[in-house]
Parts: C-alpha cells; structure tokens; sequence
C-alpha cells in the first residue's frame, strides 16, 4: 500500500529519468529492471510515478478466455475497480502481439478512477480511443482482436513478469519516454537518495562540458572533479 512518504519520494522521482535509475540500480546489483516492450504510446508523454497494482494474464485456454469471461467476478472489469488512485497499472500480457489486453473503455474507466499509468509488454485495442481518454499508457502497440484471441485473465495484485522484469504489488514504476523501470518498494528510500544525487552531478557534468571540459576524469568523475563538484554544492547552498 501506499506510504505517508510516498508524495515526498515521488515528487522527487518526477524529476529523475529511467535512464538513471537503471543506474542507479545497477550499482545495487539490480541489473532486470527495465520492462521490455513498453513504450509511450503518446509522444511528448510526461513521466509518472505510482505504485504498481499488477493486472495478470496467461496464454488463452478456450475455455476459459471467452466474451462471457468479461462479466465474471473475476475480470478485468473487476481489477480495475479496485486500482487505487495513483496507482500504475502493470499488465503482465505474456508479450502477445496479436491480441489487445484491453481497449478504450477500460482506460477510459482508469482515467476516470484517477490512475497515474498503465505499463504493458502487450498491445492495446482502439488506440484512438485509448489515446483519447488521456490515460498514460506504455505498451508494444496496438492490435485489433480482443484480449480472449490471445490471453486468459487470471487474476490481481500477484507478482507477475511484465516484459522480462518480476513485478510485486506496491513495488513503484517510473515511466518516461525511456519506458518503464521497477524500483522495488524495500528500496524506494535509498532509490531516491541515490538518483537525486546522480542527477544533479550529471547536470554538473553536462555544464562543464558545455564549458568545454574533456570527458576522461570528468565523466566518470575523479577525485580531483569529484571534490570540484561537492565545492560547487556547498556554494549553492543558501545562507542560514
């Protein structure tokens, strides 16, 4: 669930590139967290930060993936009723291509219930529709034949692999125009710590190269650069 931090920590992620986290990540030794396959469908997409709510399919069974299975209880219609606000979404859809996990309607319903984002390594139906309800979404694509071509609905808020990454319920997504990465929940606090950093000493970085600077001893930085840089932050600091 969420956390009393969570507006804290997020404000600070929607000025942290994925690109980063995969970084910083990676010097965690968490080197699988970029989902594969979901991409911004929109152009000029903001980037979004929520916890992820995880929405589960596996290959279809024809006796279970049926036009009928959509009234079930258990159902897509159902999981989306319970997304909390804020929440991102991760559809795990088994990378299936051919068969869209869910279309206009459904999103139209998540952007209504508040929800930051939806992350897919399948397609979606109805990309006009869908484009048009203003809900975020990354995804493979688009397809025309409904989810029950392809896909069987299993259940929610299970662990789930989308795009080659395992996925926990409440585990936070940030998507830009990079994708998709999961940062896992344990680690959200010292996740952000990490990447604010990084950002503002890559942005140092970038204006000592624009100011001419050659990028061995600069980029990674040396001991020499590095105390340069931690003199620079002590300067910006405001006077007490």
């Amino acid at each position: 669930m969420p956390t009393t931090n969570d507006s804290d920590a997020f404000a600070a992620l929607a000025n942290v590139t994925t690109a980063t986290l995969t970084t910083v990540l990676l010097k965690k030794g968490l080197r699988n967290v970029w989902i594969r396959g979901a991409f911004p469908l929109a152009s000029h997409q903001s980037r979004r930060v929520g916890r992820a709510f995880t929405v589960r399919f596996i290959p279809a069974r024809e006796d279970l993936a049926t036009p009928a299975s959509w009234s079930s209880p258990k159902s897509t219609r159902a999981a989306i009723e319970q997304m909390p606000a804020g929440c991102m979404a991760v559809v795990d859809a088994n990378g299936v291509k051919d068969a869209g996990f869910w279309g206009d309607i459904l999103c139209a319903r998540m952007a209504v219930r508040g929800v930051a984002g939806l992350v897919s390594d399948g397609v979606v139906r109805d990309l006009a529709g869908v484009l048009s309800t203003g809900l975020p979404v990354w995804a493979c694509g688009t397809a025309a034949p409904p989810s029950v071509a392809g896909l069987t609905f299993v259940d929610w808020q299970q662990p789930v692999g989308c795009g080659g990454v395992a996925v926990f319920p409440d585990d936070v997504i940030v998507a830009d125009g990079d994708g998709a990465v999961v940062i896992p929940a344990a680690l959200l606090e010292e996740v952000v710590t990490l990447a604010v950093e990084q950002e503002r000493l890559e942005g140092w970085i970038m204006d000592e190269v624009k100011g001419g600077a050659a990028l061995p001893g600069l980029y990674p930085a040396n001991a020499e650069n590095q105390a340069r840089y931690e003199a620079s932050k002590r300067r910006s600091k405001p006077l007490p």
